[in-house]
């Protein structure tokens, strides 16, 4: 029994190694394709995640400058409006016309 050790110690190496060298393949291969489609949005022309959220936190403040500017515009032309005139009571006529 003591004359197999080695040949199972030298079988366990062996695959410890093919398991290390499988692992640095895959991580390899993560890395190329991660650079395809990197080099693939670069192509398209694509925006990074920081440059949308960037831009979407532009927008929004936009749209809330542009909804308080709306409120303050109706404020604006609420107050504008001419105030209809109080009507005048009609004059009595005179008794001179009646008789006519």
């Amino acid at each position: 029994m003591q004359s197999r050790t080695p040949l199972f110690a030298d079988f366990a190496d062996l695959m410890t190694d093919a398991f290390s060298a499988a692992q640095a393949a895959g991580e390899e291969a993560r890395a190329v394709f991660r650079a395809q489609a990197e080099r693939m949005a670069g192509e398209l022309d694509l925006v990074s995640r920081e440059e949308f959220e960037a831009l979407r936190a532009r927008a929004d403040a936009a749209d809330a400058q542009i909804e308080s500017l709306m409120a303050r515009l109706a404020a604006l032309e609420a107050a504008a409006q001419p105030k209809p005139a109080a009507r005048k009571p009609a004059a009595k006529r005179s008794a001179a016309k009646k008789s006519n």
